[in-house]
């Protein structure tokens, strides 16, 4: 039985990594699929085809997160273009690192734009679309919750936001039905954290689980999240890290 069928979604970031693993397994799952990306079109398009491959419509649209009105714009052009829109997935994420005194305004800027704003706002146009029993689901990070090593601090930060962020709107939409969650991965093989990177040994030495995560594994986190099996379950964090943080 397919967990989201008729279910129309839409995955910030999908077209790599972690989203591009979300956006597969909420097709897989039976849901029609809307991906957005900044630059990389062609593997946006790959995303595509195989989500069409799979039976179910999928969409990709170009939007840069760091800009509002494209991130409004991107969510009304997903509901418009799968008849609504059920499930939005707050994935599209930027790291900027290093030492304090080495910030730059834009640095500072650009990391709240993404990684926080960019969230606020499509979760604004998305409730105006989401019917009641929707869902939203952001992707967060373990160091939200506890920050292991210096350099870290603005990303940090700016994960650290969307646990408020997403303890509010779960109390402002609850009276709808509508969840909202976020997950916190760990260190996950994708081309930003490679399990063969030269910070692995370091990140694995904190984990209960000394292996990288896959992407995968977020995935199906966000798909459980996702379904009707979760709908009771609002304003909460998940951590899916190996154990890093216990």
């Amino acid at each position: 039985m397919l967990r989201l069928a008729g279910k129309r979604a839409l995955v910030t970031g999908g077209s790599r990594g972690i989203g591009a693993a979300i956006a597969l397994r909420l097709a897989q799952e039976g849901a029609d699929v809307a991906v957005t990306y900044e630059r990389s079109r062609d593997k946006a398009a790959e995303v595509v085809n195989a989500i069409k491959a799979l039976g179910r419509k999928g969409i990709a649209i170009a939007a840069d997160n760091a800009d509002p009105a494209a991130v409004t714009a991107a969510v009304d052009k997903a509901a418009a273009e799968l008849g609504g829109l059920d499930i939005l997935v707050n994935n599209a994420g930027i790291y900027r690192g290093g030492a304090v005194k080495d910030w730059t305004l834009s640095d500072i800027d650009s990391t709240l734009a993404v990684n926080v704003r960019a969230v606020v706002v499509a979760s604004q146009a998305a409730a105006a679309h989401l019917p009641d029993g929707g869902r939203i689901i952001s992707t967060g990070s373990c160091l939200a919750e506890r920050v292991t090593a210096p350099g870290i601090t603005l990303y940090a930060m700016s994960k650290a936001a969307l646990i408020g962020f997403t303890k509010g709107l779960a109390r402002d939409l609850g009276p709808r039905g509508i969840t909202v969650n976020i997950v916190h991965p760990g260190s996950t093989d994708t081309d930003m954290n490679p399990a063969d990177g030269p910070r692995a040994d370091g990140q694995l030495a904190r984990m209960a689980i000394p292996r990288y995560g896959q992407p995968g594994d977020i995935a199906g986190l966000v798909a459980y999240l996702a379904s009707e099996e979760a709908r009771f379950i609002t304003g909460a964090g998940f951590a899916i890290d190996g154990g890093a943080n216990t």
